[in-house]
């Protein structure tokens, strides 16, 4: 049993590099997004997005998230004020010991400090815990997305999701007024 003290206090987070991309697909279990991950790796080069990793002290990554700066959707990322936070999982059996708690912190105070002023996700309707932890951190509801989204896998197919979500924001910090 992982105790959660413990834990907390050995965890790293860290940027993403590019020698991390295999262990993005952790152990098979994600690698038909093999190139959604190159392609985030990409976003970050090209300053347009971040990738954050947690790691335990064995190197083994056991969290990740990424945000997009700007997208095509502006009312998600404007590049400016607006990011979108996406892709925020934890590997099962660190789960429900403050690992995603302390991970959506140290995003959010990035984010500040980058003068981003609000956050937004997707999170599936059908992700209880997930919707109640960014419940539990600030996050309200403000729309319902149909979740239609596209990827190439590994081996070159083209997939379709189709999951609904609920659309999230959180405001990272009020507006002076100066």
């Amino acid at each position: 049993m992982i105790l959660k003290q413990n834990i907390l206090s050995t965890i790293e987070i860290r940027s993403m590099i590019q020698t991390d991309l295999p262990a993005l697909e952790w152990d098979g279990t994600y690698t038909h997004y093999r190139e959604l991950f190159k392609s985030t790796y990409q976003r970050v080069a090209d300053q347009k997005g971040l990738a954050w990793l947690v790691e335990v002290p064995e190197k083994e990554i056991i969290g990740q998230v990424f945000i997009q700066l700007i997208c095509q959707r502006l009312e998600l990322a404007d590049g400016i004020t607006r990011a979108y936070l996406y892709s925020f999982r934890v590997k099962p059996k660190y789960r429900r010991l403050g690992i995603g708690k302390t991970l959506l912190d140290y995003c959010e105070n990035d984010l500040i400090k980058r003068n981003i002023r609000f956050v937004t996700l997707n999170v599936s309707k059908d992700n209880e815990l997930a919707i109640k932890l960014y419940k539990n951190r600030g996050y309200e509801i403000i729309a319902s997305e149909p979740g239609i989204w596209q990827y190439r896998d590994h081996q070159g197919v083209r997939h379709q999701v189709i999951e609904p979500a609920w659309r999230m924001e959180k405001v990272l910090f009020e507006q002076s007024a100066i």
